[in-house]
């Protein structure tokens, strides 16, 4: 039983892959040199591109920022969609507020962010914060409401205070819904903070892409999209599935 539960995803992984490749050197195929690279060719130019020097420092860069941006997408998401979600009258009136925010074209306001932080690392970390904070309000304001009311009488028969019931009820009742919203702030965050490093930055894996599309480098395009592809899937699976053991145990 273990072996095939191990197994399946093994290889529905491994057929996933094999379709990806084969419809990647379809479109290479059909496209040509001019729109993209074959896949194998692709796979060892990022092989080539971890091996460089250059690379790393705007990894480095592009790190730096995604772990400035996601903190303070996550302390300020957290600290008011639970208070939002504590006060229900005030979740209310801020829902809708939040939904037609979130709608909004984060783009249309890097002119505004750049004007006030200027050009640099403290431009494109307001840029990924803003892309995360919000599903991270939503999700935590939700996970509050949606506490099933026998967790709030226990704890009132029990007569807790403030803090015991912070602690010991309300943030365990909502953790798996609030780290629903963690997963997806944080991919948010990291898309934020590279279209801030395409338009506003002098360094980082935004900048490397938008200078190689500039020159019209297919292979430095397709060769850090893969590696960006690569660690973005790696760490979304790896958040799923600590995802769904806490929903499953919730």
């Amino acid at each position: 039983m273990v072996t095939r539960s191990l197994l399946r995803p093994l290889l529905d992984a491994i057929v996933l892959v094999a379709v990806v490749t084969l419809a990647w050197q379809g479109l290479y195929e059909y496209a040509g040199d001019v729109a993209l690279t074959p896949p194998l060719e692709t796979v060892s130019l990022a092989l080539d591109l971890l091996g460089s020097a250059r690379f790393w420092p705007h990894v480095r860069e592009t790190g730096l920022a995604v772990a400035q941006g996601l903190a303070i997408a996550v302390l300020g998401g957290l600290s008011i969609g639970l208070t939002l979600g504590i006060h229900r009258l005030s979740g209310e009136v801020a829902e809708p507020i939040l939904v037609a925010l979130y709608s909004i074209p984060k783009i249309t306001l890097y002119p505004v962010i750049l004007l006030i932080f200027g050009i640099g690392m403290p431009a494109k970390v307001a840029f990924g914060a803003i892309h995360g904070i919000i599903p991270i309000i939503i999700f935590s304001m939700n996970a509050m409401r949606n506490i099933h009311p026998v967790y709030l009488k226990t704890a009132r028969v029990m007569r807790l205070g403030p803090l015991p019931l912070a602690t010991r009820v309300l943030l365990p009742a909502a953790l798996p819904e609030v780290f629903t919203g963690l997963r997806v702030g944080f991919a948010l965050t990291l898309v934020g903070t590279l279209m801030g490093e395409m338009f506003g930055s002098q360094r980082g894996i935004g900048f490397m892409l938008m200078r190689a599309m500039g020159s019209h480098d297919m292979a430095t395009i397709m060769s850090v999209t893969l590696l960006l592809v690569l660690f973005a899937t790696l760490v979304s699976v790896a958040l799923l599935v600590v995802d769904r053991r806490l929903h499953r145990f919730g």
